[in-house]
């Protein structure tokens, strides 16, 4: 057992994944770490050692296929398994220890994914791939970078944003994980799930938005201490409670997804909520927020051929508005729902989101994706389930969208 001190920005979750544990291996040290909503810095942990994976040979087994079951290269389960290669050891019943995998994604969760993730992330797969760039195109109210990566050469754009409202930050795991995807099968000359990336690379452009609302996420996902300079503001605004899980809104308590000049005096008397709120407020006007004006700046700047809001959780795709439009909308609707086993919906009484607002200033396609199901905050195990839906519905319009 060993003595951690929680330090600022520590969760449960992102202390496990540092440590080689799960985060019931952390509470199961700590209980009361299960009950609070959120570490403070100077907290003090005790952790259990990581658990080592072991595994019973079996049948017809060998030191290869063992390696490929795990994920593991033959050398690393010989260093922990003397013998094992050369078969002396690999016999029906012995237990191995396995090393644990090395991982092959730049993209993956290590515990919360936050703007510290993003930052990182995108640096790396800027560095690794240099076909893809990133720019920044606005702050947060707080200061922090809103990012935009770019991939293609195309003259045709995709617009994709994701982490518009703050405890769907599972999103912004997702579509940088098909960035990363998009661009390791480019690298590697090789198709993607039956998509031919260098295709989608001569004809679009690509521009990812994975985290519109970061001050959000980080309250979400780490709550605010009496430092924080809303912190009397969001207390308030969150009726005295501790824990922001239910947040969607950004910092100031405005409702990122109500903000677009899409109808928004309708939206806003509809919600009727007067001020700042976890959730539903409009604002004091249209892209009042900084999150949305960058957002909208960027689309007007670079007018889009087709757009894509990553939102949780549902498994639905929205497409129309008031019927503002184009007629092929629907039908592109109907392939994306078929590429990922969601379903197409026709909604009404809705305004002022993004994709209201794409489509009614530009009249392309625009599309709401709601991925998962579940409450939000949606849990890190479907993470892997969200990319890949997210993917198909994004590489079906890359590859089709005509």
């Amino acid at each position: 057992m060993q003595q951690y001190i929680a330090r600022r920005g520590d969760t449960v979750s992102r202390i496990a994944a540092r440590h080689g544990l799960t985060p019931e291996h952390v509470i199961q040290g700590n209980p009361w770490a299960g009950s609070q909503p959120y570490l403070y810095p100077g907290q003090v942990l005790f952790l259990p050692s990581a658990p080592r994976k072991r595994y019973a040979v079996q049948e017809g087994d060998d030191a290869f296929s063992i390696a490929s079951l795990f994920g593991v290269e033959v050398s690393e389960l010989e260093m922990l398994n003397p013998g094992v290669s050369s078969g002396r050891i690999c016999l029906p019943g012995k237990v191995l220890v396995i090393p644990a995998a090395t991982r092959q994604e730049e993209v993956y969760l290590r515990g919360e994914y936050g703007p510290a993730d993003v930052e990182a992330d995108t640096t790396r797969l800027v560095d690794k791939y240099s076909f893809l760039s990133k720019e920044t195109i606005g702050n947060s109210v707080l200061g922090k970078p809103i990012t935009l990566l770019r991939i293609g050469s195309g003259s045709r754009y995709l617009h994709v944003n994701a982490a518009l409202h703050a405890n769907e930050w599972l999103t912004s795991p997702s579509l940088m994980r098909f960035v990363e995807e998009y661009a390791a099968a480019l690298a590697a000359g090789r198709d993607w799930h039956g998509h031919r990336p260098a295709e989608w690379y001569r004809e679009w452009t690509l521009l990812a938005v994975p985290m519109a609302n970061p001050d959000g996420v980080e309250l979400v996902q780490e709550g605010a201490l009496p430092d924080h300079p809303y912190y009397d503001a969001l207390m308030k605004w969150n009726c005295g409670r501790r824990s922001f899980r239910h947040w969607k809104a950004n910092i100031r308590g405005v409702d990122l997804g109500d903000q677009f000049p899409a109808h928004w005096e309708e939206e806003r008397s509809r919600r009727q909520v007067p001020g700042p709120a976890p959730k539903d407020y409009s604002g004091s006007g249209p892209l009042s927020e900084p999150e949305s004006a960058a957002l909208a700046a960027l689309a007007e700047r670079i007018p889009g051929d087709a757009a894509v809001s990553l939102h949780s959780q549902g498994a639905e795709i929205y497409w129309n508005y008031r019927g503002y439009e184009p007629p092929e909308s629907k039908g592109w609707a109907g392939r994306l729902a078929a590429a990922s086993g969601y379903r197409a919906v026709e909604l009404t009484g809705s305004d002022a989101g993004y994709k209201d607002w794409f489509i009614q200033r530009f009249r392309k396609p625009g599309f709401t994706v709601e991925l998962g199901i579940g409450k939000n905050p949606l849990p890190a195990a479907d993470f892997e389930d969200m990319a890949l839906e997210a993917g198909l519905i994004l590489g079906a319009i890359l590859s089709n969208l005509k």
